[in-house]
């Protein structure tokens, strides 16, 4: 396995830096492992490959506005703080810019003193380890009300107003994302509606998208790469739900790689899941077995990404690869703001 396979040449106009105009009629590409066809359809017609009795497994993870700007107290520098994760009450691990110009022991303000934080230590990657001051009301309100929604490095804008809507599914219900689940996008209220009228059952469950996702791979064998922990939770009744599902033949469509991580973490022999919540490191990469999806929902994802190679092993990486290429012929639009594929 070389990395120099999952490389393909982007045209940078193809970057989506906004949103399509209404979520549904983003483009949907769609393949098909066993015939081999390749289909350009508008993603409302997603329903149109859905049977009576499959289930469309969601991401309810929500993105919280981890991107604040602020100032090194005392002398008044810029600084940027990305939130990453909270280890405990008040106490968060971060990164940092200019790294190099914040020492522990540094004094950062924020929204003119509405959140302020000291850095207490460091990360194993380098990054800053700090613990915010209490503040009057709760921290979310302050972070709602100072914060910025992480839009992804290739989206060269800064984030909108619109963006706190657009950059986040309209069925994202848990906070802790960093990253939106982005195949979740071009989801609305009516098509998740005509989904349910049409017998396709509707399960949710929750990965925390950490930074990792936009991580390049850059060992020359990507099975060297070392991924990041991510949280997941899949409810009871959920598993019990998939479950039914898997036993009576209807298939599990899984919306995005973060479900595809999700239930390959906690798959079963027989294809069910078992129930829980815990960390992951999932990384699939070909050849893989994929024991509970049956289709997938996705964007299209960058070169040499660990996302890319989880759509070969599923799909097949000469078939992806030129899926792709068709894309870019057709002036498809990539990432994260961009359209869609199903593969089936």
């Amino acid at each position: 396995m070389k990395l120099s396979d999952y490389e393909y040449t982007l045209p940078k106009e193809l970057i989506a830096q906004v949103p399509a105009a209404q979520r549904d009629l983003s483009r949907l590409l769609v393949l098909g492992r066993r015939s081999g066809e390749i289909e350009h359809r508008h993603f409302g017609d997603l329903i149109s490959y859905l049977n009576e009795g499959d289930a469309l497994v969601l991401n309810e993870t929500k993105v919280f506005p981890a991107r604040l700007l602020g100032e090194k107290e005392g002398t008044g520098a810029r600084v940027e703080l990305f939130l990453l994760r909270e280890r405990d009450e008040g106490t968060w691990e971060t990164l940092v810019r200019p790294g190099r110009r914040i020492p522990v022991g540094t004094h950062l303000s924020f929204g003119g003193g509405r959140l302020r934080c000291r850095v207490i230590g460091l990360t194993e990657s380098g990054g800053r380890v700090v613990r915010f001051d209490k503040v009057d009301g709760s921290f979310e309100d302050a972070l709602a009300e100072i914060g910025k929604m992480p839009l992804p490095p290739y989206i060269h804008r800064e984030a909108e107003d619109s963006d706190v809507q657009r950059y986040q599914t309209v069925y994202a219900k848990k906070k802790g994302a960093v990253a939106a689940p982005t195949a979740g996008l071009h989801f609305t209220p009516e098509l998740l509606d005509r989904i349910r009228e049409k017998g396709v059952s509707i399960i949710p469950v929750i990965l925390h998208v950490g930074i990792g996702t936009f991580r390049p791979v850059t060992a020359p064998d990507p099975r060297d790469h070392p991924m990041e922990s991510e949280y997941h939770e899949v409810s009871e009744s959920a598993a019990a739900h998939i479950g039914r599902i898997k036993a009576s033949g209807g298939r599990i469509v899984a919306v995005g790689t973060t479900v595809v991580r999700t239930l390959e973490t906690v798959a079963k022999d027989d294809g069910s899941v078992k129930s829980g919540a815990g960390w992951t490191k999932k990384f699939i990469y070909p050849p893989y077995d994929f024991r509970v999806v049956d289709a997938l929902v996705t964007n299209f994802h960058l070169p040499k990404s660990t996302l890319l190679m989880l759509v070969a092993a599923f799909a097949g990486r000469e078939f992806v690869l030129k899926a792709y290429e068709e894309a870019i012929q057709r002036r498809y639009r990539f990432y994260s703001y961009g359209d869609a594929m199903l593969v089936w």
